[in-house]
């Protein structure tokens, strides 16, 4: 028997309750590789499955977490053997299926990445899709022309997961980044992890009329969308690029115009982390191996277990948790 945290639904009421449990190997779904989980993590998706009404579930019960990393126990494909050490994110897992908030996992062999060499497990769920999709715009940006030196670089919702890990990368790849947070108390969090300028949210949320603005930034990750990438998208420099990674702000890119895309050929990039194709995920993880230094990393954690996941998913919903949650799920 194992634990493992475990979203049920009562078909009366329609209400939905999140508990540590018990199961056991039988219990776990059809899949390839089985797996010791040792660390997931929390991402805004994880909320949308704990909270009430659990948005993105439909099949009770349910064991959520879009992340994991273990240890292979057992493995019916080639590509993997006992004692290999995994991480896996995307694919819809902890949502559409059973996922990483448990001490056991059966999964698809098609969605797990070996472990690259200078990660851990923790470090790895330190990273995490938050820490994945950050690397993946970097990425992108880096692909459409982004090189230090071209100016300062936008990161929003900077004290966030994808923020957090983006302004570090960036920062240490030399770019000179400004850091977008509604928080003030953030700032100090905010330059210890790389951002050499902090942005008040408050000067990008109201819209404008102007078809353009002064041309700022060399390029952004934006987690925010709504009135801010609006604003956003008529600052950027000639010729550069916006990551589009979130909406916290809303689906809709309110005050937006299509003058900076034809007048500053403006590039509006969007990123994908959970259908990407193997080997761009295996490229992104040994980027982050590479350029992601540990210290600021380490300085983004937030350790938890199985049993503060309830509270932390309603925590991220309301926009609480700073940096990056480590959820040891052994302990």
């Amino acid at each position: 028997m194992f634990n493992a945290l475990v979203v049920n639904k009562d078909e009366e009421s329609g209400k939905t309750s999140a508990a540590v449990t018990q199961l056991g190997l039988d219990d776990l779904p059809h899949g390839d590789v089985t797996v010791a989980v040792e660390y997931s993590t929390v991402n805004y998706k994880d909320g949308l499955c704990i909270g009430p009404g659990a948005g993105l579930v439909r099949k009770y019960p349910h064991v959520p977490g879009i992340d994991l990393a273990g240890t292979v126990e057992e493995s019916s494909d080639d590509r993997y053997k006992p004692g290999d050490k995994v991480v896996l994110t995307g694919w819809r897992v902890g949502e559409a299926h059973w996922g990483g908030y448990t001490q056991k996992a059966r999964v698809n062999a098609d969605w797990l990445v070996p472990l690259p060499e200078g990660l851990d497990t923790r470090a790895a769920m330190a990273v995490g899709t938050a820490g994945f999709t950050a690397m993946l715009a970097v990425m992108a940006l880096e692909d459409h022309g982004l090189k230090p030196g071209h100016g300062p670089v936008l990161v929003t919702g900077a004290a966030g997961g994808v923020g957090s890990v983006a302004t570090a990368i960036l920062a240490h790849l030399g770019h000179e980044v400004a850091a977008v947070t509604g928080r003030p108390e953030q700032e100090p969090y905010l330059r210890s992890i790389g951002a050499t300028q902090i942005v008040a949210r408050e000067e990008l949320t109201e819209a404008t009329r102007k078809p353009l603005e002064s041309e700022v930034w060399a390029g952004c990750v934006d987690a925010v969308s709504g009135v801010m990438l609006g604003r956003v998208l008529k600052q950027m420099k000639y010729g550069t690029s916006v990551a589009a990674i979130g909406l916290a702000g809303g689906a809709a890119i309110e005050g937006a115009l299509i003058t900076p895309f034809i007048l500053r050929g403006v590039n509006l990039l969007g990123i994908d982390s959970v259908m990407q194709p193997y080997d761009n995920r295996l490229r992104a993880w040994t980027r982050i191996a590479n350029d992601l230094p540990m210290d600021k990393l380490e300085a983004m954690v937030q350790p938890a277990t199985l049993s503060d996941l309830p509270q932390l998913g309603a925590d991220i919903l309301n926009g609480q948790v700073k940096g990056r949650v480590v959820v040891d799920v052994n302990a």
